[in-house]
């Protein structure tokens, strides 16, 4: 029965991986890959995140970050260099919101559905951080810039979903553009997800007030380097 079940799972996140493939802006097949794949690493976090005080807090106030990621207002009125504007200024600039994430997780949820309360909003807290962790992070919202993010997130998570997104997402960017030179700065996101702090269980709520600035260097977060040079190199030659 067991047996039966994880082929069944494996089976859904290739089907939906494919899917992405040909389609990478089809997030909700990404969340079916995720789900179907990570959902004991998923168990494993939520666990260790309720242990945090950020955690207890959380759940004891039922609190919901995408409460405040939804109030454009409140943080286009954030200080500018705060964590808070610079998230807003980059989710205008892409023409995002913290719903869409949310919209698109929900499309996932017939295939995936997650009983437990305290694990559904910690798997809720981490989706919603997505574009915080962009911001943070300074992958942009590029393919490559994705898949880079997808190894950093990978090595805070370690589900191994984002592990088979961030591996097939390199190797259709070394196939556009015929370089190893694409390894490295996906390399170098894996190492700075296990550098940084663990972002799942930040006060996020806080952090946004705060300069971004000092909150790259709370949670050890370095500049992307590797992938700065290597966009820069490719836009220089296209």
């Amino acid at each position: 029965m067991i047996e039966r079940m994880k082929t069944s799972a494996v089976g859904r996140a290739f089907g939906a991986l494919k899917q992405v493939l040909a389609n990478p802006e089809d997030t909700p097949k990404v969340f079916e890959v995720l789900r179907a794949l990570g959902l004991p690493a998923m168990r494993r976090a939520a666990r260790r995140f309720k242990e945090t005080a950020v955690g207890r807090r959380v759940h004891g106030d039922d609190r919901e970050l995408i409460d405040i990621l939804r109030d454009r207002e409140r943080l286009r009125r954030l200080p500018g260099g705060s964590l808070g504007r610079a998230y807003h200024d980059f989710v205008y600039r892409e023409d995002l919101s913290a719903d869409g994430l949310a919209d698109a997780s929900m499309a996932a949820e017939a295939a995936n559905t997650i009983d437990d309360p305290e694990l559904a909003r910690f798997v809720r807290r981490v989706r919603d951080q997505h574009d915080l962790w962009h911001t943070v992070t300074r992958y942009g919202r590029d393919t490559f810039g994705e898949v880079c993010l997808l190894a950093f997130t990978f090595a805070q998570t370690r589900n191994p979903g984002l592990a088979l997104l961030a591996v097939t997402g390199t190797w259709k960017h070394y196939r556009a553009v015929r370089s190893t030179a694409v390894l490295r700065p996906v390399w170098e996101a894996y190492r700075a997800g296990r550098h940084a702090s663990w972002l799942p269980a930040q006060d996020w709520e806080k952090l946004l007030r705060l300069p971004v600035a000092d909150v790259r260097r709370q949670l050890a977060v370095g500049p992307p380097q590797a992938y700065l040079t290597t966009m820069a190199a490719q836009g220089a030659a296209a």
